[in-house]
């Protein structure tokens, strides 16, 4: 069925209910929500767009974006969330891309957008503020508040996401409601939401985590959200005792680490604490479960699959490790003549199932490459079953995410994976994060560079690091280089960009 009919099918029967409520103070009901996205349907109804058409969206984080999202669903369109933080050259290329019919912007943004839409054909650009202002609003307030959701199958198109393009030109992830729907409910489940749960929810919501894993689990659960613009920490500590359940990026957990205002009392009706859309360290997640008392569940998941992998809610949670398939979805780990990795053997991640999406936007050949003869995704990542991490032995049912194909490193012949190289430079004194990439090397091909950042107040030697690492590891495993910095280069969603510390490097 149609995405935003499942959704509400898990509305509260009490529409008076409080549905979500800001920072600002601000409540709105569950019947808030039914009469805006309605309106904002009939809007889009009355633009007489085609079937199919897109609409694309670069505002930033308000219950009303949450609405035109919604609505945007219940009128049978597809949603293009955009990257807040994109400029001009690249929403053009997205605009460009993805042809929508409607494109909704900031205010501020208004004349350099427009002027990007109108040039590739779109005809309808309207504003939306996060202060409830915009023509949106403005137009969405003389519709009906009721509306008839239009009907739609499992295959139809709900939302095109884009890859983060940390590196190439960032491709269009199609997703169906069926996709989404089915993901939505596995989790509702496997998460364990129960009535009265509450969502603390911070992420942006033109991501997976934020729209597809957050917003989603509230609404087909009923559950109230707190809705706060972004990460603050005094604002997280604020909200977090009267909340059961919230999702962040790793910095959302090292922040609150940091701040001498958490501690367990803060956490006294929290059930849930999720992590995801980077790695979590594994002292972040030892730290945090002496300080909260609460054991962080960690999962894995993509934008062109959402969910795949999970932590388990009953059951051991483990750090270093993404947890276990998640009912429905397959998975399985192959080596590079495409055979079934043994548990500890290191290959490439291939899922299938009814939450992959069906294709890259307007690219069949690179879809077509993306997929095995016999129907599995193949998702660039890298990784085992089971075997050790820092935090010990790993149950061999268990993922353990190693690295990215992109990021493989072959020196001298050997093939080199991050993911391993940083667990043993994070696990050293002194050391806040690091990054491990490859260099051109006129023997070697490739030589092994660490860019370490240290703990505040700490100065690391990087000489001494290599000739402790030379102990640990083999000797081609070992970076040739480290370079101390103070800070690495993340997307908005708090992955390390590689691609950028390797074109700073390799020269």
């Amino acid at each position: 069925m149609n995405l935003y009919a499942l959704l509400e099918k898990g509305f509260p029967k009490n529409r008076e209910d409080c549905a979500l409520e800001t920072s600002e103070g601000l409540f709105y009901k569950w019947r808030d929500i039914d009469r805006a996205a309605a309106m904002m349907a009939n809007l889009l109804k009355s633009l007489n767009l085609p079937s199919g058409s897109r609409v694309a969206v670069q505002v930033e984080k308000s219950p009303e974006a949450l609405f035109l999202y919604l609505a945007t669903l219940r009128a049978g369109f597809v949603y293009l969330p955009l990257n807040t933080a994109y400029q001009e050259s690249e929403i053009q290329y997205f605009i460009e891309n993805a042809e929508p019919a409607v494109v909704v912007c900031s205010p501020k943004n208004f004349s350099w957008v427009s002027k990007i839409a109108f040039k590739a054909g779109t005809k309808n650009v309207f504003t939306l503020d996060e202060n409830r202002t915009g023509s949106l609003l403005e137009r969405a307030a003389h519709c009906s508040d009721q509306f008839n959701t239009v009907t739609r199958t499992n295959d139809d198109l709900a939302a095109i996401l884009y890859t983060s393009g940390t590196t190439g030109r960032s491709k269009g992830a199609m997703l169906t409601h069926g996709n989404l729907g089915s993901n939505a409910l596995v989790l509702n489940q496997f998460w364990c939401w129960k009535k009265g749960d509450v969502l603390l929810h911070a992420l942006p919501i033109f991501h997976v985590h934020g729209l597809f894993v957050a917003a989603h689990g509230a609404l087909i659960n009923g559950s109230k959200m707190i809705w706060l613009p972004r990460l603050d920490t005094t604002q997280l500590i604020k909200y977090l005792p009267r909340s059961t359940v919230m999702m962040g990026v790793p910095t959302f957990y090292v922040r609150l680490l940091m701040d001498p205002n958490f501690n367990k009392a803060v956490c006294k009706n929290m059930r849930l604490f999720v992590s995801g859309s980077a790695p979590l360290l594994t002292e972040t997640f030892n730290n945090f479960q002496k300080l909260s008392g609460h054991t962080i569940l960690e999962r894995y998941g993509m934008s062109e699959t959402v969910m795949l992998v999970s932590n388990p809610y009953e059951g051991a949670r483990i750090g270093g490790s993404v947890g276990v398939v998640l009912p429905g979805v397959e998975v399985r780990v192959v080596n590079e003549s495409g055979q079934s990795c043994g548990p500890d053997e290191i290959g490439g991640i291939e899922v299938r199932g009814p939450n992959i999406f069906k294709g890259y936007w307007r690219m069949p050949e690179k879809t077509a490459e993306e997929f095995t003869n016999d129907g599995w995704f193949k998702t660039g990542d890298v990784g085992r079953w089971g075997g050790e991490t820092s935090a010990g032995k790993v149950p061999n049912h268990y993922l353990c995410i190693v690295g990215r194909n992109k990021d493989l490193i072959i020196s001298g012949g050997y093939n080199v994976y991050p993911k391993e190289i940083e667990s043993f430079i994070d696990d050293m004194d002194g050391v806040e994060e690091s990054a491990v990439i490859g260099i051109p090397h006129k023997d070697f091909g490739e030589a092994v560079m660490a860019l370490v950042v240290p703990k505040p107040g700490i100065k690391l030697n990087g000489q001494a690091m290599i000739d402790a690492l030379k102990s640990k590891i083999a000797n081609f495993k070992v970076p040739k280089r480290v370079e101390i910095l103070e800070s690495l280069p993340r997307n908005a969603m708090g992955k390390v960009q590689k691609n950028v510390l390797r074109q700073l490097y390799s020269t």
